[in-house]
């Protein structure tokens, strides 16, 4: 690393010695590679090593935030003349500041997010993967007679945290995927679809082989869409789609969204927002999952916390910021750009898994709509109004009868959230935002 722990305090310590009243510091340097392919052909390749170092400072309540990727003695003493020239001119803000020294984490947790793995392969090794993935997707089916392209990338990434509360911290994390999406061409009709594997570690990822007969089959299976007429229904989202959704309630569940109004879930702790069977964890201390990490990204400590407990609200997401606006605690999610000041975000957002497969779900259906891809983004967070373009396939007597396409689904989150009646047994636990397929009672599913 080319910038240590001794730098950081030696940094802060300068900037306490102009009159900062407080401050912190965000170091990482990582390395990153992408690989692409299509038709098998390499369409580019990019590998890069960054780093990039944000100063926060605080003059009471007026603050400011600089960066940089040069980290030399004499860049880092201009960095700091900008910060406290910035900081003494910014507006008040009463709510700004680092947390409170005890509120910090002393014990980092073993999370085993990184990976070594990848350096041992060639540059070769992990294009060769890229084109198998492809391989296997076009060699499925003689319908499969184009690509949108393969792509393999991974990272590798170093962070070190220091602030003037005395709090510091490192680690380092890093991740692997693998996609591809082919083009399938049947009647005059034209088909994309796609599919992926992501991980913490490149040995986790799914085959290219595998990758890319999932990616076939989801585009095959699209051949042959039609149009419908707008009807109520229920409908069921593959566990990919009601990800999506949960994405969204992790939105409204920001403490930025909520101290601005700009929530359908202000007010709503304690009270009920789901059905019964509906049960969120954020757990930033899963091994080995894609948004695990030893601290945030003020440094509080990595708690598994109950957002949502058999439909009762239990927990907003805050950072310091936004938890003072709201008169409460942190609850550990801020997250860090470098050159940014923190925000909220969830880490390992997952919906439990309920008890049925997803082919029960689907079985339980007498006419519905089975949603494999949303499009737009017609999501209104203030008032939950939900409105996306969608395709997927239609169901008839329990069983998938023809794709459609063309069609937007309609609703309120907040009734929708209570109209989950099935949930699968289905949740990628890999994934950082994951739910199993989910049934809701009825939807507005307009066509023509």
């Amino acid at each position: 690393m080319s910038f240590d722990l001794n730098q950081a305090e030696g940094l802060l310590q300068k900037a306490i010695r102009v009159g900062a009243s407080g401050g912190d510091i965000l170091f990482v340097e990582g390395d990153s590679f992408s690989a692409q392919v299509r038709m098998r052909e390499v369409e580019k390749i990019s590998s890069a090593r960054g780093k990039r170092l944000g100063l926060r400072l605080f003059f009471g309540e007026r603050s400011a935030i600089v960066s940089t990727s040069d980290v030399t003695p004499a860049s880092l003493d201009r960095l700091l003349a900008d910060a406290v020239t910035l900081a003494k001119v910014a507006p008040e803000d009463p709510c700004c500041g680092l947390p409170a020294a005890h509120l910090c984490a002393t014990k980092f947790p073993q999370l085993d997010i990184t990976d070594r793995d990848v350096g041992y392969l060639t540059i070769e090794d992990k294009i060769e993967m890229a084109k198998r993935a492809e391989d296997s997707a076009l060699s499925t089916d003689s319908r499969l007679t184009n690509s949108e392209g393969a792509e393999l990338s991974h990272s590798l990434n170093q962070v070190l945290y220091a602030a003037s509360n005395g709090f510091h911290g490192m680690y380092e994390s890093a991740g692997s995927s693998l996609s591809v999406s082919p083009v399938a061409v049947e009647g005059g009709q034209m088909q994309r679809d796609y599919w992926y594997s992501s991980k913490r570690k490149f040995k986790q990822l799914e085959s290219p082989e595998s990758v890319g007969k999932r990616a076939a089959t989801r585009t095959l299976r699209r051949l042959g869409a039609r149009k419908i007429s707008t009807r109520h229904v229920p409908v069921v989202f593959d566990s990919e789609m009601s990800a999506l959704l949960l994405g969204h309630l992790a939105a409204a569940l920001s403490g930025y969204a909520l101290y601005r109004n700009a929530s359908f879930l202000v007010g709503q702790l304690d009270k009920r927002i789901a059905s019964d069977g509906v049960t969120i964890y954020d757990d930033p201390t899963l091994l080995s999952g894609l948004g695990s990490r030893p601290f945030d990204g003020e440094g509080l400590p990595s708690e598994k916390r109950v957002i949502v407990e058999n439909g009762i609200l239990k927990s907003y997401l805050l950072d310091t910021y936004s938890g003072k606006k709201l008169g409460l605690p942190s609850t550990g999610n801020a997250v860090r750009g470098v050159g940014d000041t923190p925000s909220v975000g969830s880490t390992n957002f997952h919906l439990v898994a309920g008890k049925y497969s997803p082919e029960e779900i689907i079985g339980s259906v007498r006419s519905g709509f089975y949603v494999t891809e949303l499009i737009g983004f017609g999501v209104n967070l203030v008032t939950g109004d939900y409105s996306r373009g969608a395709a997927g396939i239609w169901i008839e007597e329990g069983g998938l009868a023809y794709p459609v396409e063309e069609v937007t689904i309609a609703g309120d989150l907040k009734e929708m959230l209570n109209q989950i009646e099935m949930i699968g047994n289905d949740t990628d636990l890999t994934r950082r935002t994951a739910a199993p397929t989910i049934k809701i009672s009825e939807m507005t599913v307009a066509g023509n």
